[in-house]
């Protein structure tokens, strides 16, 4: 058993792909990361769970592009004072965390989208002291369909079915040791080819996409192939807390926030 001793620190992925995302198309943002989620952006809410996780040490925002960070008063103050530091995104999500986790330089790292609003110290810290247990390289979080389809039935969530359960992401991931920045690198090659499926798959086998499609292929399965196509040990976390699986990529997941928000207000005031 791997014992974590020094503090992770963060890369925050707050890039945007060529011509913006949807929700900064549609609300006319500068950046999707800036997207007000009651009262506040979904960056200024992960910037300050992450200064509050005992178990993170500070870390890198890598992103938005250098003239929208100079020209963006509130990036800007949201770093100021913060233990983070701003860094140029590359061309996609895995170039740029491949990117920050070199310049860091430092294990364990953490890996967190910019747009999960719903980000607290506790989940975040839950992880990262799970990942310790953990004698691997890179770390997954997952959460059980099953709780989040209790908690927020109305919501469509991207599921992963696997022969022995269902889970969504989490947009945790950590790395654990250099070995484990393959990781990033493999997905960096997955996101060049994914307007040609048949080159992902020749990548990661026919056999075992199939074996997936078909619902006959274990999470633990799944793991492993994973572990030989990335050339490290992969494992995963399991996270019970259905939030978790809730970034805010879009104006549903933005009302979804909201709503979650507004509950935990309501449930402290009645305290």
């Amino acid at each position: 058993m791997r014992a974590v001793k020094d503090k992770f620190f963060a890369v925050v992925l707050a890039g945007e792909r060529p011509g913006g995302s949807a929700i900064s198309q549609e609300l006319g943002l500068a950046a999707s990361v800036l997207v007000d989620v009651a009262g506040k952006s979904a960056l200024a809410r992960v910037i300050d769970a992450l200064e509050t996780c005992e178990m993170v040490g500070g870390g890198l925002l890598s992103g938005p592009v250098e003239d929208i960070y100079r020209d963006n008063e509130e990036i800007r103050q949201i770093l100021n004072g913060s233990s983070f530091q701003w860094t140029a995104p590359k061309s996609g999500p895995s170039a740029s965390a491949l990117a920050a986790l070199e310049k860091l330089d430092h294990f364990p790292a953490l890996l967190i989208s910019g747009d999960h609003a719903l980000l607290f110290p506790g989940l975040v810290d839950g992880f990262c002291r799970e990942t310790g247990k953990m004698d691997v390289d890179v770390v997954f979080g997952l959460v059980p369909y099953s709780i989040v389809r209790a908690a927020f039935p109305e919501s469509k969530r991207t599921v992963l079915k696997f022969s022995d359960g269902q889970y969504c992401g989490t947009n945790l991931f950590a790395i654990l040791s250099r070995e484990g920045m393959t990781g990033p690198a493999f997905w960096q090659e997955l996101e060049v080819h994914r307007k040609r499926p048949w080159k992902m798959a020749h990548r990661l086998g026919v056999g075992l996409l199939l074996r997936y499609v078909f619902g006959r292929l274990s999470l633990d399965e799944a793991l492993e192939a994973l572990s030989r196509a990335m050339g490290c040990r992969v494992g995963y976390v399991r996270v019970d807390v259905a939030r978790a699986a809730v970034d805010v990529d879009s104006v549903a997941d933005r009302r979804l926030a909201e709503k979650i928000l507004r509950n935990d207000q309501d449930s402290q005031g009645n305290h």
